[in-house]
């Protein structure tokens, strides 16, 4: 059985979680309190619509998440941003590469004109050469504006990468 990438559901929170929780007290890729609880955790991960949530899921088992949603409201919308997770123990098995390239053409399709990640994390240099891999450039890195708990203050990449000129 293969890989699956599909709309989350509701019952799907709980694998979610497993994969969220160790990320986030790892507190080395997003800028959130490393003691989020698992309430505020979903609080911010499923957001309502127009966010679309996404699960990377084989037999049952989440391997991954991504969510989906405009950067900024109103004459901001036609931008997308996007966030992802992906187990540690699935790391190596393309789970983030495909989950990238999935929420890519979701956002193309909802007619974003573009993507942009407000926040990556310099250290981060796994994620920072797969978006570059997949067309996103550095616009900017903000100095010192992440608090790394292993490399101390780092810089945060704001990235962009240009969609379909479809508008929204």
């Amino acid at each position: 059985m293969g890989i699956c990438i599909r709309e989350a559901e509701e019952g799907d929170w709980p694998g979610i979680w497993t994969v969220m929780e160790p990320i986030v007290r790892d507190g080395g890729t997003y800028c959130w309190n490393r003691d989020l609880t698992e309430e505020e955790a979903r609080a911010v991960w499923l957001e309502p619509r127009p966010a679309h949530i996404f699960v990377a899921e084989e037999a049952g088992q989440v391997l991954g998440t991504a969510q989906l949603h405009p950067n900024r409201a109103g004459a901001g919308s036609h931008v997308a941003n996007a966030s992802f997770m992906t187990a540690g123990w699935a790391s190596g098995r393309g789970i983030a590469r495909a989950l990238a390239a999935h929420v890519l053409e979701q956002a193309e399709a909802q007619g974003y004109r573009a993507m942009q990640f407000n926040a990556v994390v310099q250290t981060n240099t796994r994620a920072v050469a797969l978006w570059q891999s997949l067309g996103f450039g550095i616009l900017a890195t903000v100095p010192e504006a992440f608090a790394h708990p292993i490399h101390g203050f780092t810089g945060l990449h704001i990235m962009h990468k240009h969609l379909a000129e479809t508008g929204l």
